[in-house]
């Protein structure tokens, strides 16, 4: 999506909520999924560095652009200095921040050079605000607020399952078609759950894995596991627990 310049062509407030959700997919791989190789792009050494998402979901660590004034607003400079003075998860979180700060910037970029009125603008920032910041999906902070609404009956169904083998409960997640039954009491106690990679909403016809670290959940497309893998898996880390050196 094109920034600068006149243009004849109408853009929708679904139009900028896909480039939007593009964007923030590409950042939150770079902060989970694919911190090993964005924590080695962000060399101190360097000068000011920038993190950027893309709308087709990808990113990259590069030099702000030269353009004055540049086609969209600009993501916070220097993200790569405090890399190592800093404990890495408080470094994290200070980047997620700036990177929800920059998505909402850009959204807000588009909706006035497209001349949005109140109607489209409420619509796109309704769309936004239905997903988590990256800062939530990045802290763990949007599976505190899940766990707060869970009702109880879905935390005796948690109960029940902790007490399983962690073989047990990944087999049940797998995309096998539960009974009718069974199938109300698993929504009731998954539909708020989020992938702790893209931040998206759980589904019944995915399958699941649960890191025995931090206990969040992920799409196993997320994270590159499949059912048949995870058989084998006695204790699963996810790619943030598995890269902290703690």
């Amino acid at each position: 999506m094109d920034g600068g310049g006149a243009t004849g062509v109408s853009f929708s407030p679904e139009d900028v909520f896909r480039d939007y959700s593009g964007r923030r997919a590409g950042m939150i791989k770079a902060l989970t999924t694919e911190f090993q190789k964005f924590y080695h792009q962000c060399d101190p050494e360097k000068e000011n560095l920038c993190l950027f998402g893309f709308p087709n979901e990808t990113w990259e660590v590069n030099l702000p652009v030269e353009n004055v004034p540049p086609q969209l607003p600009e993501p916070a400079l220097g993200i790569n200095f405090a890399r190592d003075s800093m404990d890495e998860k408080d470094w994290l979180a200070i980047i997620a921040i700036h990177s929800d700060s920059w998505l909402l910037a850009v959204a807000f970029f588009f909706s006035s050079r497209f001349g949005f009125d109140k109607e489209s603008r409420n619509r796109l920032f309704n769309m936004i605000n239905d997903l988590p910041t990256i800062f939530e999906v990045v802290t763990g902070c949007a599976k505190k607020q899940v766990k707060e609404k869970t009702p109880s009956s879905s935390n005796k169904k948690n109960s029940r399952s902790k007490r399983s083998s962690v073989a047990e409960v990944r087999k049940s997640l797998q995309s096998m078609p539960p009974c009718k039954d069974d199938e109300d009491d698993i929504r009731e106690g998954h539909d708020n759950t989020l992938c702790g990679a893209c931040g998206e909403n759980y589904c019944n016809d995915g399958f699941w894995i649960c890191c025995d670290i931090c206990e969040r959940w992920f799409h196993g497309k997320c994270v590159e596991i499949t059912p048949a893998r995870a058989e084998h898996i006695k204790l699963y880390k996810c790619p943030s627990c598995s890269n902290n050196k703690g």
